[in-house]
């Protein structure tokens, strides 16, 4: 088989979330268990750090590969879903998986697989692993998939456990309130280790509170540990000054990832270093600097405040809940653009809502579907959204979307682009 015809097999033979919902999920650990147990457990073989949360946790996931590879540790990172190319999705020091061991893997494997019949995820999440193992990396940081009790990254015992924050998503498998969303995302909270939460919410602080307390584990609020005294941001980077309980840490401290919410991001990754040194890393300030400087080199991320072009301003992003588009579109309102234009897409499990309500109503909108069964229909989409008072039009795909906006906006207008992860791979 070439690496084409494995990835096609991978995509029409294994049910995949991303495209199929949630005919693929399992809401048991059983299939992960056997399948690292017949690969011999290749993630005993190096030390991780394992992300979960609803927002930012790709993010924050990046960052810390990148100050880990500027540090010296050869750095496996997982990470999804994946934009364009399935080995986005497995790196080391950056680099993707190899095409060659992608098709060796699923070929020596191929028995087990057609007949245990693990899903998309369990599948990615196995050969993850044996790369890491294989390629000898020092750590790896490994982002939750979806939850946590019950993804199949979490049979990992991480040296650190990080939870970005907690927002509704995924509600039909995790829960209908933050405090059962919560509570699934706590279950990659380790006896033993060190738990970070990005961001202190009232009303979850106290199933990680009491989670820590039930583990004897030390526990960190990132944002109740460091603040942002101030900021610029030229357009290619975002300059912070940072302080540690009132005083200065950090006064010129620049990450390449933009959009205003890289900013509790990166207070995440800060308090997560801190614990890490804690734990036997050696971190110093320059590795801190340099990787979070270098980012999008250091691991190739993508798709969060993309800009495709200029005049127009062409803007992309990947956040697809109500708490991320809420910060996007905040963004996007301060830019001072003559008019707003919006290429909307979604996937048809979203609740809807709570989403369009956030969009403004003077704004021109461009429906669309991504190429996935998943995909919300754009004509369905525009009815919805009209009963929102967003008018516009649908069409057939996102190109054509995204070419009618470009068509009708005048040289200082702004295009933002999301909605879903899907219609952005498809664009960038």
């Amino acid at each position: 088989m070439t690496y084409e015809e494995v990835l096609e097999w991978m995509f029409a033979q294994i049910p995949m979330y991303q495209r199929q919902g949630k005919a693929a999920y399992k809401a048991d650990l059983s299939t992960t268990k056997d399948l690292d147990a017949y690969l011999d457990h290749p993630h005993r073989h190096f030390r991780s750090i394992h992300v979960g949360g609803t927002n930012g946790k790709g993010s924050v996931s990046n960052m810390l590969a990148s100050i880990l590879q500027e540090a010296g540790y050869t750095t496996g990172l997982y990470t999804s879903p994946h934009l364009k190319d399935f080995r986005e999705r497995i790196r080391v020091n950056g680099q993707l998986i190899g095409k060659d061991f992608v098709m060796d893997f699923i070929q020596r494997h191929s028995s087990y697989f057609q007949q245990h019949r693990p899903s998309f995820f369990e599948l990615t999440v196995a050969m993850a692993f044996e790369y890491f193992r294989h390629r000898k990396v020092d750590v790896a940081v490994v982002e939750v998939g979806l939850g946590g009790r019950l993804d199949s990254t979490n049979i990992i015992d991480p040296d650190l456990s990080v939870i970005t924050n907690i927002s509704l998503d995924h509600t039909q498998f995790l829960g209908d309130t933050v405090e059962e969303i919560a509570r699934e995302k706590a279950g990659i909270i380790k006896a033993g280790k060190p738990l970070v939460i990005g961001e202190y919410d009232e009303r979850t602080a106290h199933v990680f509170k009491d989670k820590a307390r039930l583990l004897d584990i030390p526990i960190c609020f990132a944002d109740q540990e460091y603040k942002i005294e101030d900021q610029d941001n030229d357009g290619k980077k975002a300059c912070y000054r940072i302080h540690r309980h009132h005083q200065p840490v950090y006064e010129q401290l620049c990450t390449d990832l933009l959009g205003s919410y890289q900013s509790k991001n990166l207070l995440t990754s800060l308090a997560a270093v801190d614990w890490l040194r804690e734990t036997g890393y050696t971190i110093e300030p320059e590795s801190i600097y340099q990787g979070l400087g270098r980012v999008s080199l250091n691991t190739g991320f993508a798709g969060r405040w993309f800009v495709l072009q200029e005049k127009p301003t062409v803007v992309c992003d990947t956040g697809h809940n109500e708490a991320g588009l809420s910060m996007n579109i905040s963004r996007v309102m301060k830019m001072g653009g003559a008019n707003l234009h919006f290429v909307l897409g979604f996937v048809n499990d979203k609740r809807l809502d709570s989403i369009l309500k956030l969009f403004p109503s003077h704004g021109r909108y461009y429906f669309t579907r991504a190429d996935i069964p998943r995909a919300l229909d754009e004509q369905e989409l525009a009815m919805l959204a009209a009963s929102f008072g967003l008018q516009g039009k649908a069409y057939a795909s996102p190109h054509q979307a995204l070419e009618a906006a470009r068509t009708n906006a005048a040289e200082k207008d702004i295009i933002y682009v999301g909605g879903s992860t899907f219609l952005v791979s498809e664009l960038i």
